[in-house]
């Protein structure tokens, strides 16, 4: 019984080896039709990103609520109602997001605490981007959403 399995298992290896030469041989006759994608270069850092607002004191206790994309290089575009508006100002504060969310110290609102999150993810300027903001009320976040997180 012994002799029986081992002489299966080396049919078997001589089979398979044979089938390898010769799929090998027959590649290496034929000349090479693919070739690699050339890579793809652009004049411009790539800034794709993913903005969200939702109720609640952070990204974890709150649902998204709403979300838009918005791609600013190398024309203003994605679901962003304002996208042209909403570059301009990331690109005027070097995208720099707490700049955007900053509520202006002369805003006058309640001390409620009725939580909006703000959260922009994605990539500005070839550089990765996940940001949090939590503003204490919908007053704060009015006075404080700027045109970035205005939809």
């Amino acid at each position: 019984m012994r002799y029986i399995t081992k002489g299966i298992a080396l049919g078997a290896t001589l089979a398979l080896g044979g089938l390898v030469a010769a799929g090998t041989t027959a590649a290496s006759a034929a000349p090479a039709t693919t070739t690699a994608p050339a890579a793809q270069t652009s004049l411009y850092a790539p800034s794709a990103l993913v903005l969200t607002m939702g109720s609640g004191a952070s990204r974890d206790d709150s649902g998204v609520q709403r979300a838009v994309t918005l791609t600013c290089m190398p024309k203003a575009a994605g679901t962003h109602p304002a996208a042209k508006d909403a570059c301009t100002q990331l690109r005027s504060a070097g995208g720099d997001f707490d700049k955007v969310t900053a509520v202006k110290a002369d805003t006058i609102c309640t001390k409620e605490w009725n939580p909006i999150v703000v959260t922009a993810e994605g990539v500005w300027e070839g550089r990765r981007v996940n940001y949090e903001h939590t503003f204490a009320n919908p007053c704060a976040f009015k006075a404080g959403k700027g045109t970035v997180f205005e939809f």
